[in-house]
């Protein structure tokens, strides 16, 4: 029996052989991260968290930004196009994204980080921005820190009123939510159902990695749920007469109900609102009237009108709070956490007796 194998069949038999072990050695790790957008910065870093290595991730409205009166860019729209997911608040949040959507001709998944929270309505119905809404809380601190979730749904709000887009429209709409808060993060529980939902998107669109997302999803629900608890205690030892405070724009509503804070808001929802004198003589009343401790600035709003206030009334000016949009990095409210156990130990601070 001759054993002699042929020139040509042993370069193939070897190159076989090399094919397989090179494959047997590549690391599962080697494919190209996932490439994701998140709306703003807020919901970034949510992503960052829970999608690891496996991701690469980009924000629309970055540090600092207002995502109310952002106007997207061309250097948006190819982002945009590029991506393999997109994550966005809900809500009404982002009223300036379908457009860009549309002309980036992103042809991804989407998932909407808010889904299966229960929206806060706002007092009155629908917001009309630039008068003065005093949220008067019934807070309810049982809250349903249920786990369970079967969200599919993309909702696709194509909504005719952003203040600009890729298309360079920039007709003077208003940013109007409804009668639905959309700052739902700002009550840690729905941060930590948006990790989820986050969870479950990436692992939809990147099913070889879904075990990791959602094992890393629950180490930071963990995290979010251990300084909820903190928090809760914290501002239940101060009393309640005075747990009041003044903000910029009406973004702590989910914060108010969730740790037991009245917020009183000099404009809406939106910061593109502009209050009348009317409404600031009447905030001015109602924070001597009511003896509201302290008024504080947004890290995405001019602080003219709040340190008005604070002249007028005598009320003591708080440090900066982080509402809409985390701070750069190296600064105090860099990373979602960060940004609330910040904004908590503000308001705590200057709430005390």
């Amino acid at each position: 029996m001759n054993d002699f194998i042929s020139a040509p069949r042993r370069r193939a038999l070897l190159a076989a052989a090399g094919l397989c072990l090179s494959a047997a050695l590549t690391p599962a790790y080697a494919a190209e991260p996932l490439k994701v957008v998140a709306s703003f910065s807020i919901l970034g870093d949510i992503v960052r968290e829970v999608g690891g290595k496996d991701v690469s991730v980009s924000t629309l409205v970055g540090p600092d930004g207002d995502a109310h009166e952002y106007e997207p860019t061309p250097a948006d729209a190819r982002k945009l196009a590029g991506a393999q997911l997109l994550v966005v608040n809900g809500l009404d949040f982002e009223a300036w994204l379908p457009r860009l959507e549309k002309a980036s001709g992103f042809a991804g998944r989407k998932v909407v980080a808010s889904e299966g929270v229960t929206p806060r309505k706002f007092a009155g119905g629908g917001h009309d921005h630039g008068h003065d809404h005093d949220h008067d809380h019934d807070h309810d601190h049982d809250h349903d820190h249920d786990h369970d979730h079967d969200h599919d749904h993309d909702h696709d709000h194509d909504h005719d009123h952003g203040k600009g887009d890729a298309d360079g429209d920039k007709g003077g709409h208003h940013h109007h939510h409804g009668d639905a808060d959309p700052h739902a993060w700002q009550n840690l529980a729905n941060g930590a159902r948006y990790a989820r939902n986050v969870a479950e998107g990436l692992a939809a669109a990147d099913p070889a990695h879904a075990d990791a997302y959602r094992q890393r999803a629950l180490a930071y629900g963990a995290r979010i749920e251990k300084l909820d608890a903190t928090i809760r205690q914290t501002f239940a030892a101060i009393p309640a007469e005075r747990r009041k405070v003044v903000t910029s724009h009406d973004a702590f509503g989910y914060f108010g109900d969730a740790y037991g804070v009245t917020f009183i808001a000099v404009a809406g929802v939106s910061t593109a609102a502009e209050p009348s004198a009317a409404d600031v003589a009447r905030i001015i009343e109602q924070v001597k009237r009511e003896r509201v401790p302290a008024v504080f600035v947004e890290n995405i709003t001019s602080p003219r009108l709040v340190q008005q206030i604070a002249r007028e009334t005598g009320a003591k000016v708080g440090g900066t709070l982080y509402s809409d949009a985390l701070s750069k990095p190296g600064q105090p409210g860099a990373t979602y956490l960060e940004m609330f156990e910040w904004n908590a130990r503000q308001l705590a601070a200057a709430l005390q007796p």
